[in-house]
């Protein structure tokens, strides 16, 4: 009994220690180790919060092997706070400050924690408006954005241009999702839809600077219809630009982005990257030129995957 009894205070304390300091790795196997469960027992605990996760994924977060990334995964990282008897945020808290890198080396951009919100916020807006779970009912040929960043460097206007497949019949919207800069207003935020569309409800959160737009189809498409629209949001109500981010949940099609530069905002470098989710490292990135006369750089990735792409530059 001894034995047993000082096993468990060890267990404890290092599973304090870890809660403290982290990684988030070596909280979440000491968490599991202080609570005596084996990994099936996690799962299951885990089932019945309605959250699906595999004993090998379990086993690779608890090594360090890989990390939390999906939303799905995201949300059973706060279930596991739950059934493993943690403090409210402990968990999540070790995975966003494992996605803070140095200052001077991190872009100036949404924290994890701020990601990690908007999604929660996100999920909850695209419900408000029945949009049908998945990807709406359509598979995405070709996506072209185009960002113009203002005199003030501010981002200052975004325009869409989808080309996308039905898989079923009786699709006839859209919904468009923008996510403005720290600080942004997004109820002074507009919508144009410009092609081949119109704009339906309109909800924002002011605290995530989500704002999510429905598009109304000119038509109801068919199986197999294909269809092109184009929408843009005025932005501009917040501050200084670094970069422009967008994820993507599946492999699809073409997608394009462009970043335009006004004649009193130019940045002296610019450059592209890649993230697997928002608690990822970064990778990918390489220098991109600068057009003189257009001041302009852009991407091209002929088949997207899952995860996150973009563009970062810098003032000085």
């Amino acid at each position: 009994m001894p034995h047993a009894t000082q096993h468990a205070e060890f267990a404890t304390a290092e599973l304090d220690s870890a809660l403290r300091g982290g990684p988030f790795h070596v909280a979440l196997r000491a968490a599991i180790a202080a609570r005596g469960l084996p990994l099936q027992r996690v799962q299951h605990h885990l089932s019945r919060h309605g959250v699906r996760v595999g004993v090998t994924s379990l086993s690779y977060w608890q090594q360090g092997a890989r990390r939390p990334q999906r939303p799905e995964s995201l949300r059973a990282v706060r279930a596991l706070e739950e059934i493993l008897q943690l403090p409210e945020e402990s968990l999540i808290r070790l995975l966003a400050e494992a996605d803070e890198e140095p200052a001077g080396r991190r872009p100036a951009g949404r924290s994890y924690r701020a990601r990690l919100e908007a999604s929660d916020v996100l999920d909850r807006l695209l419900a408000e408006l029945d949009r049908p779970p998945g990807d709406g009912g359509v598979h995405t040929l070709g996506h072209h954005e185009r960002i113009r960043i203002g005199p003030c460097r501010e981002l200052a206007e975004r325009e869409s241009h989808h080309i996308v497949r039905a898989h079923h019949d009786g699709v006839d919207r859209s919904m468009a999702v923008h996510y403005g800069d720290p600080g942004c207003a997004p109820t002074r935020m507009a919508v144009h839809a410009l092609e081949n569309c119109r704009t339906g409800r309109v909800r924002t959160h002011h605290e995530t600077g989500v704002l999510v737009a429905e598009l109304l189809f000119d038509t109801r498409l068919r199986t197999g219809d294909t269809y092109l629209f184009r929408y843009g949001v005025e932005d501009g109500t917040a501050g200084v630009s670094r970069e422009y981010v967008r994820g993507f949940g599946a492999a699809g099609g073409q997608y394009a982005l462009q970043v335009h530069f006004d004649a009193a905002a130019v940045p002296v470098r610019c450059h592209r990257f890649t993230q697997h989710s928002p608690a990822a490292p970064r990778g990918g990135r390489h220098e991109l030129p600068l057009s003189g006369r257009h001041r302009s750089v852009h991407l091209v990735e002929p088949r997207v995957r899952s995860g996150m792409l973009g563009i970062g530059w810098d003032w000085e």
